[in-house]
């Protein structure tokens, strides 16, 4: 389980430093690809595995399924850990999520997140900001 917020720097060869506690979950491979919010998404292999599954299995009649599958799909990178417990992360990936030197990995459960810190923040804020009307929402799907 990913959970926490952590600070970590890109290099200038494009490495970021996984947090240790999480490199075991990882070692058996890993994904990032292009995630919601102008962030980056990575997946223990495993969990990308059962949900590009699910996204093939998407009706391809259905514009919107195609597009998300295409986002999530056609913009992933499986990645290696080097002996410092850094991934690479591609230059496409880097400037879709706007990443610069500063950088978050949140982690949410089954995944962690890759933000610019500039843009995490501005995010962070706007949901800490609206998170008496979320937390209505999420009460009336069970939450």
């Amino acid at each position: 389980m990913f959970i926490g917020e952590y600070q970590h720097n890109l290099d200038n060869k494009g490495r970021l430093a996984v947090p240790a506690k999480f490199r075991a979950s990882l070692k058996g491979g890993a994904v990032v690809t292009k995630g919601l919010d102008n962030c980056l998404f990575l997946y223990p292999k495993k969990q990308w595995d059962e949900l590009a599954r699910k996204l093939a299995n998407l009706p391809i009649n259905q514009a919107k399924a195609r597009a998300f599958t295409r986002l999530m799909l056609a913009g992933a990178m499986e990645v290696e850990f080097d002996n410092q417990g850094r991934i690479s992360i591609p230059e496409y990936l880097r400037k879709f999520s706007s990443l610069k030197k500063k950088s978050i990995i949140a982690g949410l459960y089954d995944r962690l997140e890759i933000w610019d810190e500039l843009l995490w923040n501005k995010y962070k804020l706007g949901s800490e900001k609206a998170s008496a009307d979320i937390a209505e929402t999420l009460g009336s799907l069970g939450v």
